[in-house]
Order: C-alpha cells, then structure tokens, then sequence
C-alpha cells in the first residue's frame, strides 16, 4: 500500500512540475515514478493510513496560512535589519526542544523554520533541533523553543504525529 501510494504521489508531483499533458512526459513521470518507487519507495511513507485521515488534511489547511504569515513577517523583519544600518544583529545557533516523534514531523518543522528567513535547521539530534538564528534572543532552550518551535509545532504534531 505504501509503495502504492509513494507512486501515485510522485507521479502526480511529475504532473504538477512538467505542467505538460502529452505522451512523452506522461509515459516519462510513469517510468520516473516508478524507479522512484522502486529505490525510495520503503522510506518515506511509514503509516499510509494517515495519508486517508480527513483531519489531517484539515490541520494543513490552517498550517498553510500561519506559514505564509510566519514567513511574510520574517521577510519583513529580515528585510528591515537589511535597510537599517543601526537595527541589532546577534547571530548565533541555538538549541531547541521539539515534543515531536515521527521522523518526518521533524524534518517538516526543521524544513519550516528553514524556510523562515532569519533562521536556518543546523542539525536534528533526537528531541533537539539546532538553529542558526539571525537575532538570538533567547539562549536557554526552553526560550528559544518557545519563540521559534512553539509556532508551527502544535499544527505539525496534529498532522503527522
């Protein structure tokens, strides 16, 4: 079943990057997606079940948003450290706390604040993160968990955990 649906998600992300509905590129995302499947097939799809849970689906749609949100005002704050000569930078790596299991809710939440300008995921070493943080506020882990983990792990947890 897990290979099944590891297919089927490929090959749709062939469909959706090609953009194109000729023979060609149908038959190459078919051949693609199914050596895909063949080499990586076992390791990303643990549970296929979850994939069918309707409110997971429904926690994702509410994580879009708060990510695009957290994004636009991390760009704008990035942005204005940029422009203004005087605005304070300390950069640093902190350590941080996640209460997440699953291995890939933790590599969604590293690839999350990643995409966040201003911090970068170093390193995930069992519970931990290690971040690259542009403006280190808070050095002890439980702080620096709560200004930077806090705001997508909830969601996160909800939908893959």
């Amino acid at each position: 079943m897990k290979h099944v649906l590891f297919f089927i998600t490929t090959f749709i992300l062939w469909l959706l990057l090609t953009w194109t509905v000729n023979i060609q590129h149908f038959t190459i995302g078919l051949a693609l997606s199914f050596i895909t499947t063949l080499v990586f097939g076992g390791l990303f799809i643990k549970e296929p079940n979850k994939i069918f849970q309707l409110n997971r689906w429904l926690w994702f749609l509410c994580y879009v948003p708060l990510f695009i949100w957290e994004c636009l005002k991390a760009n704008i704050d990035v942005a204005y450290r940029v422009v203004h000569p005087l605005m304070p930078i300390k950069p640093g790596i902190v350590k941080v706390r996640t209460e997440l299991k699953s291995d890939i809710a933790k590599t969604v939440l590293a690839n999350s604040i990643t995409l966040t300008p201003g911090t970068m995921s170093v390193a995930i070493e069992g519970e931990y993160l290690y971040i690259h943080w542009i403006n280190v506020e808070a050095m002890d882990i439980e702080g620096a968990s709560k200004r930077i983990v806090s705001v997508f792990e909830p969601l996160i947890k909800k939908i893959f955990d």
